[in-house]
């Protein structure tokens, strides 16, 4: 393994970016490696909460540069060129000898800056498909650690990149539940990510009431707005239900249900196969990462990835009754859907060798 090194980890804007990064940090610590972590303004609560005892934190200027206005646009660049000109000053008098980036607007200057200095480098992506930010930087970096077996949409420039399959790191208490049965219950459980997700809050609640199969236990995460009038809904409708706004363990909520329907963030996906679950993903339609991981999702067996055009109560209605009066073929769906997931050892391993 070599002495022990000094190794910056760049964060990017959202909360999909910075667990895993807090992950690798939090191993890399425990090898004994000096650790630095970089963060924008966005994520500043999140990563002083979880980053590990020992690490120091640095700051970078960033945000995104998405489909905002031109002056928004300029004004993102500014502040990653800013950024980017600021620590290839701050490597004249200290560098890392690794750069770990997860991707996202923020970690471009990190990038930049290690590539001035030729500091080896490693970028993780976490999507099926290659985000912007990390098409851009990947002119910087010679190895490119994917959350996916295939990532679509790479750039045709990237013959001398090292493409490695690590997966994605995921908090200690999803690898714990990994492979864990199912409760074999009719459990089902709706989870729209942090911000909710309209549409199942309006497609879910009325599938499960042209179902055939009504014995089933639903667990409802949505929007704070949306709770009540849910609650009042599947009371008036004998169904029996939890309605709440926030899930607090994730991991604990997933092994209690038989099937999940939700989102595709590259996150929610990689936790359903640590732990080994069938799904429904319904992809954000204007998100093609999202639809990538859906569909990697799908070819394992593990459930079906839906365009929300398609995803209606009368399909869903189907699907659910065909799905709950089948538990031999739920099973069967959980097992494929179950992946190993090393990723935060794979990582750390590949960057200190």
């Amino acid at each position: 393994m070599g002495d022990k090194m000094k190794i910056w980890i760049a964060t990017g804007g959202t909360g999909g970016h910075v667990f895993p990064a807090l992950s690798v940090a939090a191993e890399l610590v425990a090898r004994g490696h000096r650790v630095i972590i970089s963060r924008d303004g966005r994520v500043k609560q999140m990563v002083a909460d979880g980053a590990p005892h020992g690490a120091r934190i640095a700051r970078v200027w960033a945000s995104g540069v998405g489909a905002k206005s031109r002056m928004h646009q300029v004004a993102a660049l500014a502040k990653i060129a800013f950024s980017a000109a600021w620590l290839t000053l701050r490597f004249v008098f200290g560098r890392p000898d690794r750069m770990v980036a997860f991707g996202g607007y923020a970690s471009v200057a990190p990038v930049f800056a290690a590539h001035v200095w030729k500091i080896p480098t490693y970028l993780h992506e976490q999507n099926a498909a290659i985000g912007r930010a990390n098409k851009f930087t990947m002119r910087w970096v010679r190895t490119l650690m994917t959350s996916f077996p295939t990532v679509d949409g790479m750039p045709k420039n990237t013959s001398a990149v090292r493409v490695i399959y690590t997966g994605l790191p995921v908090r200690p208490e999803f690898l714990a539940a990994s492979g864990a049965p199912l409760p074999n219950a009719s459990k089902l459980l709706v989870t729209g990510g942090s911000l909710g997700a309209q549409i199942l809050d309006d497609v879910v609640p009325a599938a499960i009431l042209q179902m055939k199969n009504k014995k089933i236990f639903v667990t409802h995460q949505t929007r704070p707005e949306n709770v009540a009038r849910l609650q009042r809904f599947y009371a008036a409708n004998k169904i029996r239900a939890n309605v709440l706004s926030f899930v607090h363990d994730m991991a604990g909520a997933i092994v209690d249900s038989d099937l999940i329907i939700g989102r595709s963030g590259a996150s929610t996906v990689i936790e359903l196969e640590t732990i080994g679950r069938p799904a429904i993903l319904v992809p954000l339609n204007i998100n093609p990462d999202q639809a990538a991981n859906a569909a990697s999702f799908a070819r394992l067996g593990g459930g079906l990835a839906v365009p929300q055009e398609k995803f209606t109560p009368r399909w869903l209605a189907a699907t659910l009754d065909d799905l709950f009066d089948n538990p031999v073929r739920l099973a069967k769906m959980a097992k494929k859907s179950l992946v190993e997931n090393n990723a935060v050892k794979i990582i750390a391993d590949e960057v200190t060798k």
